[in-house]
């Protein structure tokens, strides 16, 4: 038990004493970099999915890349 007490002690000092918090600027333009990085990410998978959608069995329903997946039957 005094292991356990040792180590919330050690975690305590190490948070509020030995990490260096970033600033609130520094927080806010990080979170704009993930947030265009997903943006981008999200479009890029989407542009493939609509590719790959895209049938040449004179199917009139677009399938996806997701459903080309299941059309597998391999899940």
């Amino acid at each position: 038990m005094s292991k356990v007490k040792e180590y919330i002690n050690e975690t305590v000092t190490e948070l509020t004493q030995r990490v260096t918090w970033p600033t609130w600027k520094e927080l806010q333009s990080n979170t704009i970099v993930v947030v265009i990085a997903s943006v981008l990410i999200s479009l890029i998978i989407f542009s493939m999915d609509y590719v790959f959608g895209i049938t040449g069995d004179n199917s009139s329903t677009w399938r996806g890349l997701i459903g080309f997946i299941y059309k597998l039957d391999i899940f």
